[in-house]
């Protein structure tokens, strides 16, 4: 099934005070984000959408993540912040994995992955929800790779061209129109997640972002995809490993052949 891209917008949007309040768990995972965490957490929290919950995963962090983020528990209350700590670092899609499991056990309408290092625009948020209500989609990208999507000016020409192959590849093995189908910006709806049963998923790393998006086409959920401005970190270092790489790369061929 194709995936469908709406008109960009050039403002915030407003959503209606329904839709404001739906409940949504925005799912961030941490690990040494000490330097990023509070200025999301706020910005977040400012947002319109009194039916906003931000649950941070952390994975033990050594620089303190998961005590910044009880302090901000402490300080918006648990209502509207909480933190899932976990024992250490096991990956990228194991600790959403368990963040989304727990936001829809508590009753989440719908689960945003946001990463903690401020590459995705907090500003995108309330668009997204209103696209995801409108449409009905189980899925909404915010995607840098439809028509209004950009990229950092730090972004070299070897990294634009390296997460463009990575697109086109998992794009082509698995007979896909998803643009931007290794993005980690991505709204769910919760009968969605269901659906596609967490615990069975088997990526660890930034491959979860690609089995999940295939395994929602597989479930018949449609997918949009609204352009963003994607940032690059300013603060710490990429996690990705050369073993997240290898499993990147085997894990389109996986999922083909599973679904033969």
């Amino acid at each position: 099934m194709p995936s469908k891209s709406p008109k960009p917008t050039s403002r915030a949007a407003a959503l209606p005070h329904d839709w404001a309040a739906t409940p949504l768990t925005v799912v961030m995972p941490t690990y040494n984000e000490a330097g990023n965490l509070p200025g999301m957490a706020e910005a977040l929290m400012a947002l319109d959408l009194p039916g906003l919950r931000l649950l941070v995963v952390d994975d033990s962090s050594p620089d303190g993540t998961g005590d910044i983020a009880e302090e901000y528990v402490r300080r918006f209350g648990p209502e509207r912040i909480s933190v899932l700590h976990r024992a250490g670092k096991e990956g990228l899609g194991r600790a959403y994995a368990a963040g989304m499991s727990r936001a829809v056990a508590d009753g989440a309408r719908y689960v945003l992955q946001m990463d903690a290092d401020g590459s995705h625009p907090v500003s995108k948020v309330a668009e997204m929800l209103g696209v995801a209500l409108s449409t009905g989609a189980g899925v909404t990208i915010g995607s840098r790779y439809v028509q209004g999507g950009t990229l950092s000016d730090a972004w070299g020409a070897h990294r634009r061209l390296l997460s463009r192959w990575a697109n086109a590849y998992a794009g082509t093995i698995l007979g896909t129109r998803v643009r931007d189908i290794t993005g980690g910006f991505n709204l769910w709806r919760e009968d969605a997640l269901r659906a596609i049963d967490l615990g069975s998923v088997d990526s660890a790393g930034y491959s979860f972002q690609v089995e999940m998006k295939y395994r929602a086409l597989r479930r018949g959920y449609g997918i949009v995809e609204v352009p963003i401005h994607f940032e690059d970190r300013t603060i710490g270092e990429s996690k990705m490993s050369l073993m997240v790489q290898l499993e990147s790369v085997a894990m389109p061929w996986k999922l083909r052949a599973r679904a033969r």
